[in-house]
């Protein structure tokens, strides 16, 4: 697993630079007619392993779609363009409905109680999260993801279905699992996806994990045997309205400003345009995505990502404390006088409930949006293929090369 592990393992901007320029020329008709296939974690050639970086912003999503937009065109690039594009559809559709991101927490509360009081239950999640199920490739995924913090799309597909339709355990569980161990787990595009699996996010649409596609798309490393023949759609309720979107908030220039910087948007030129940045403060959250602590590299790399953003934004925002928990943000802010604090924007997940809770608390804190997340975001209404129906006009309206 040396080759994966290698990316990760210097996880600044030039090494995620250098991954995409790397990627660039197998974007086009490369990505289409391989990416489905799971050559092992050595040999994750296909696919550009960027979504770590994507997640943090460490590369922002227009430079990606611009790179290869402007190498490939849209018509040849079509299928990467709209993988990047899924994610930013799931963030938009949690964003709106963000009581779904509630309910799986309380949801995990709950299964965290039955844990510990169902030995049943405790048993068979701790044999599928230690790898011990005996179905050699679910084994030897779930050892991947602990060992590299990453796993190729169709891998996580087969898993999610094997550990809900095989295995029968929650699919709360599932999603936690992967968000406790993967570098580019985020809220929405995980909650939603395990729930698409299950028949819980397009209602009674399932995916089954079938030997033969395993066998086919994994190069013949595994043919399992004993994988469940049916997929039934776990019984599920509708989704929530819609919630109004607020993604045009603006700083006043007067003020004493400090800026936060945390996890889930590192890219800051659109937020330190204009202001004078009076002191700053970083928060790794990391530990609040589960109710059991996350994995220690998936720590260590959210917090060498912001050292390195501190690094290269360091003329403009002084030197960065990072720290825990929200109290030392108080404190920070106190101790600085500040009279509002600027942030990027946190979608529906950990940060964004924080950053709510020190509003409530007398904070004023005040996130600044992307201008692509303002574009595509509202389009996240329905379902991702009337969704797909506008990324040619997105293309065009975010000035991207095609």
């Amino acid at each position: 697993m040396a080759e994966t592990l290698n990316l990760f393992e210097q996880p600044n901007r030039t090494t995620a630079l250098k991954q995409l320029a790397n990627f660039v020329p197998k974007a086009g008709l490369s990505y289409t007619s391989k990416r489905n296939y799971d050559f092992g974690p050595a040999n994750h050639n296909y696919v550009s392993q960027l979504s770590p970086f994507i997640r943090r912003r460490v590369l922002s999503e227009t430079e990606v779609l611009s790179s290869v937009l402007k190498k490939h065109g849209l018509s040849s690039s079509e299928k990467f363009v709209q993988e990047v594009f899924w994610r930013t559809y799931w963030k938009g559709w949690l964003e709106m409905r963000p009581s779904v991101w509630s309910e799986y927490q309380s949801d995990l509360k709950r299964l965290e109680d039955q844990i510990m009081t169902q030995s049943g239950l405790r048993r068979s999640w701790e044999m599928a999260c230690e790898g011990n199920t005996e179905i050699d490739c679910f084994d030897f995924w779930a050892k991947e993801l602990k060992e590299t913090g990453y796993l190729h799309n169709h891998s996580r597909m087969w898993f999610a279905s094997i550990w809900i339709f095989t295995l029968n355990l929650p699919w709360q569980l599932g999603a936690d699992f992967f968000l406790r161990h993967l570098l580019d787990g985020d809220p929405a595009s995980n909650t939603l996806s395990w729930k698409w699996v299950a028949g819980l996010q397009t209602h009674g649409k399932t995916y089954l994990a079938r030997r033969d596609n395993i066998c086919k798309f994994t190069n013949n490393r595994f043919a399992p045997n004993g994988l469940s023949n049916s997929a039934q759609a776990l019984p599920g309720v509708p989704h929530p309205g819609l919630s109004s979107l607020n993604l045009h908030n603006t700083p006043k220039s007067n003020l004493k400003t400090g800026l936060l910087l945390h996890d889930d948007d590192l890219e800051l030129s659109t937020i330190l345009n204009g202001l004078q940045i009076d002191s700053t403060i970083a928060i790794n959250n990391a530990n609040e995505l589960s109710p059991w602590e996350c994995a220690k590299s998936v720590y260590k790399f959210v917090n060498s990502l912001i050292e390195d953003a501190s690094k290269r934004y360091k003329d403009k925002i002084g030197t960065v404390k990072i720290v825990k928990k929200p109290e030392e943000i108080i404190a920070w802010s106190e101790e600085n006088n500040l009279d509002q604090i600027v942030t990027a924007y946190a979608a529906t997940g950990p940060n964004a409930t924080m950053i709510t809770n020190l509003n409530k608390l007398g904070l004023n804190i005040v996130q600044i949006s992307k201008q692509y997340d303002q574009k595509a975001w509202p389009h996240a209404t329905h379902g991702f293929f009337r969704f797909k129906e506008k990324i040619p006009a997105l293309v065009k309206e975010l000035g991207l090369t095609s």
